[in-house]
């Protein structure tokens, strides 16, 4: 390994394995349901993020959501929504996860949070419970961990550096995408982009915060002739010019630090709410485990799997690990089984190269699985968040029956 490559390789590393990199979640939900058609029936297995997500497909009203997560601040992230659900009200719920700030937290925290945690996420939350007070710089919650702290440097970039708040302000409450575009064009892009910011956010330093290691860079940079910065540059473009933003929550928490009433994710409304308390949120299971430790002890099959972008990450450096997770979410799928997956690159070449033994011998990966590229490619025109390559949908191939060989 080359001596940057391990510089970077540690970097990463150190981030991920000290902080909570997701204060909330870049996977547009809106997609994933249209995808997954969940029912009664269905039980999901959901890589854990900031737990947004896994709250969301809760409200479909699946048997089962397990969200896992080899980073436990990961989970104690969900383990505190989940609290706060069982045991607030909608108004104290929405300050602290909605506006991202409350100046009772301590207190809340302490009367109504803090049992039922796991230790390791008392032990968390006693540590970081400043993170809610509202109070300091970064005031809100969603200016803190890892990918909080490139949002907070970002905001501080527009209000001192590039000076276009009320023109961001503008563009979020636009009655239109033409008024939008106009306001970005005229106002956010030439002020916005330079030549420095265009270096930083293509560099390993800041896409590690941000949760983005190598080999996803490398996924992206294989695809796009202008590099990281030049796919962010362009996502950014789309978001602004090209959808709707009146309903674009993901973009509105990471440009202000907090959603608001109408816009946000819908496990924060009060219907959403409501819904999740009445319980649905006791069908919610968390783990900290790898996916593959997760699959391989899993008592019962399940139908959906949410993957997030994960297998970026394994196929630089641990194939032979995303080969056997391949293998054991195979044999824990159902028959009607859906797997949902998102990638920095346009295509997820490597899935092709995953060799699964079937029983009778070894086959592709490709071989198993039924790919709906057509709803895919039309719901990943329509991701309000932008910022992946591709998105995934496939099932498994039905088995043919001994009888019929």
């Amino acid at each position: 390994m080359r001596p940057l490559d391990w510089m970077q390789t540690r970097w990463f590393r150190a981030v991920h394995g000290g902080n909570l990199v997701y204060n909330t979640c870049w996977e547009d939900p809106r997609l994933d349901r249209e995808a997954l058609r969940l029912s009664a029936s269905d039980r999901v297995v959901v890589i854990t993020s900031a737990g947004c997500n896994a709250l969301e497909y809760l409200l479909d009203g699946p048997a089962e959501v397990s969200a896992v997560d080899i980073n436990p601040r990961q989970n104690a992230l969900l383990e505190l929504k989940r609290q706060g659900i069982r045991n607030l009200d909608h108004e104290d719920f929405f300050r602290l996860f909605g506006t991202g700030r409350h100046p009772q937290f301590a207190w809340l925290y302490q009367a109504h949070l803090r049992t039922g945690l796991s230790d390791f996420a008392k032990d968390y939350w006693d540590r970081h419970i400043r993170w809610f007070s509202g109070s300091g710089r970064r005031d809100s919650f969603y200016f803190r961990g890892s990918s909080g702290t490139v949002a907070w440097i970002l905001n501080q970039y527009i209000d001192n550096v590039a000076k276009v708040r009320p023109a961001i302000n503008a563009i979020l409450n636009a009655n239109s995408i033409s008024e939008q575009r106009d306001i970005y064009h005229s106002v956010v892009k030439p002020r916005f982009w330079n030549r420095f910011l265009r270096w930083a956010i293509g560099r390993d330093s800041v896409l590690a915060l941000l949760g983005v290691p190598k080999a996803q860079r490398e996924e992206v940079e294989r695809d796009h002739p202008r590099r990281v910065a030049g796919f962010i540059e362009d996502a950014i473009e789309a978001v602004f010019c090209d959808l709707p933003l009146r309903d674009n929550y993901f973009w509105r928490v990471y440009l202000t630090g907090s959603y608001s009433r109408d816009c946000c994710p819908q496990y924060l409304t009060e219907s959403g709410f409501r819904q999740l308390k009445s319980g649905l949120i006791e069908r919610l299971h968390i783990e900290t485990s790898t996916m593959l430790d997760h699959l391989q002890s899993r008592k019962q099959k399940a139908s959906r799997f949410v993957l997030l972008d994960h297998m970026d990450w394994l196929s630089s450096h641990h194939f032979h690990v995303l080969e056997e997770e391949w293998q054991a979410l195979l044999a824990q799928a159902t028959p009607n089984a859906v797997f949902l997956w998102r990638s920095g690159g346009l295509t997820t070449d490597y899935i092709s190269r995953v060799k699964i033994d079937s029983g009778s011998g070894t086959g592709t990966l490709t071989e198993r699985l039924i790919f709906d590229r057509e709803l895919a490619d039309l719901l990943h025109r329509y991701d309000r968040v932008h910022t992946y390559g591709s998105f995934h949908i496939a099932r498994p191939k039905p088995e043919l029956s001994p009888a019929l060989l």
